[in-house]
């Protein structure tokens, strides 16, 4: 047990409704002054089994609850983490570096939401009968049984319940492994959801690091399902551990999204829409990091973002007042030093920022604009996840929709247009699993997720979701008692 800004919070696994000690442990390091939060039980193999087993010995049970029954539990979990949402909060930010006023004025309200949600749905989900020569169809969800999440560092606890509420809703089990960067927040559900009723082992977290627990539950053959939020490299070595035992796949991966922005725009919505993008000290997979503007009005807006980046307060995350913290480990710090390095060497200007925040040291990153970089260049193609942004310049409407697809990732992609014309048009070009037109990072639940080419796997919201948490099944039903048709239509008992 160790106590994170006054919340205590246990460092063992949860597994089969108790808490499970290992022998070894890892260090977590808060990133806003690399100072140690404590040891962490660090799961392997043994502790993997134990959970997988647990999941499953709970499986029939929980699948056997009505959709209206998990969703009554699952809706006193959402309750819960309304309850304890400011412990929520200042734990995950003291774990992984984000901005506590965003956790109180909207990511934990969407953490519970994501069980309310799901369990909603899941009593209203329904497919229309269809009929074929007098012979009824009914079209099913059934649980798939038990799902195993690997979630990310940069929002921990909003993407494992993203995932877990509609696995759980679904009547699925869960084995959840979360971040070794940004672990407590998931310690911390596991209590709400004890506390809320829900069945021992229905929901199971063992902690640890990629290779020693994430490894070993990928290709665990007591899995029927695999969700993963992560990196490119790390997901075809999942989807690979996972082959042999034809598990399906969930992958939600990285991105390198375009802000196109057209001369007809309104240009104070693009700038505040570009400075933006420094969220989260820009570890956002959907963030919009290359800017392609116009040639026309290309000076006054690079001019404008700068003005208004330099004014962004980068600090303490508990702060109020800060806009932009630090990146969530000294690897990752150096990874995002590296790129932007690499890319000043191969010709990119640097138009703001550019290194370390010298006031604060530590693994503060000045919010950085890059300008001039070469076509095809890494740091136009390959995801940084840093507060660094790229500006380029397109002539028409045909040469900005070719460089705003010239990349293997197809996540997201922003449009700025004053046209809604050129809006239809161009968004309808776009590679993009999600097209924002004049807006940003607004989904409603129900609308599909996911990235197209290299930035993932299938779609998860709404009815998606189920279509990859339960095995959908047809049943056919015979207009004739026990009588079966052949297909030349003649009946035959």
């Amino acid at each position: 047990m160790i106590e994170v800004e006054g919340v205590k919070v246990d460092t063992r696994h949860w597994i089969g409704g108790q808490r499970v000690s290992s022998n070894r442990t890892f260090t977590d390091v808060s990133p806003i002054d690399e100072s140690s939060l404590g040891e962490i039980a660090a799961g392997g193999a043994d502790e993997v089994d134990l959970a997988v087993a647990a999941a499953r010995e709970a499986f029939p049970g929980w699948a056997s609850m009505s959709a209206a029954e998990r969703g009554d539990i699952l809706r006193r979990v959402a309750d819960g983490i309304d309850a304890r949402r400011e412990d929520l909060a200042r734990v995950e930010t003291r774990d992984n570096g984000s901005l506590l006023r965003s956790h109180r004025r909207g990511v934990m309200s969407r953490v519970a939401m994501n069980f309310r949600f799901f369990a909603d749905y899941a009593e209203k989900l329904a497919h229309p009968d269809l009929e074929i020569r007098g012979h009824r169809e009914r079209i099913t969800y059934d649980p798939a049984g038990v799902t195993a999440i690997i979630t990310p560092w940069n929002a921990p606890l909003m993407l494992a319940t993203w995932r877990i509420g509609p696995a759980l809703a679904a009547g699925n089990t869960v084995v959840l492994k979360p971040p070794e960067w940004a672990p407590l927040t998931a310690s911390l559900l596991a209590d709400i959801a004890h506390e809320a009723g829900l069945p021992a082992g229905v929901l199971n977290v063992v902690q640890g690091t990629g290779a020693e627990a994430g490894a070993p539950l990928s290709r665990h053959p007591g899995i029927n399902r695999l969700s993963f939020t992560g990196s490119v490299p790390t997901a075809g070595i999942i989807a690979a551990a996972a082959a042999p035992n034809i598990v399906p796949l969930s992958f939600e991966l990285g991105g390198k999204s375009p802000l196109l922005v057209f001369a007809d725009c309104d240009l104070d919505l693009a700038v505040d829409l570009a400075v933006e993008q420094f969220d989260n000290a820009g570890q956002v997979c959907l963030g919009a990091f290359r800017m392609l503007v116009q040639d026309s009005i290309a000076a006054e807006f690079q001019a404008r973002v700068i003005e208004r980046a330099r004014a962004l307060v980068q600090g303490d995350p508990r702060d109020e007042r800060t806009d932009v913290s630090a990146l969530v480990s000294r690897a990752h710090f150096e990874r995002v030093s590296g790129f932007v390095s690499r890319a000043v060497e191969d010709g990119a200007r640097v138009a703001l920022g550019g290194g370390p925040n010298s006031e604060l040291g530590g693994l503060y990153y000045s919010p950085t604009i890059l300008v001039d970089a070469k076509p095809g260049s890494e740091i136009l193609t390959e995801e940084v996840f840093g507060p660094v942004l790229t500006v380029q310049t397109f002539a028409d409407e045909d040469e900005g929709v070719r460089m705003a697809n010239e990349t293997r990732f197809g996540l997201a992609a922003t449009l700025v247009t004053g046209s809604p014309d050129r809006a239809e048009r161009v968004s309808a070009r776009l590679n993009a699993g999600t097209v924002w037109v004049n807006c940003f990072f607004v989904r409603d639940l129900g609308a599909p997720f996911g990235g197209n080419g290299k930035s993932g796997i299938g779609r998860e919201g709404g009815t998606y979701s189920f279509d990859f948490y339960c095995d959908v099944k047809n049943t056919v039903f015979s207009p004739n008692g026990w009588k079966a048709q052949r297909m030349d239509g003649s009946w035959v008992r």
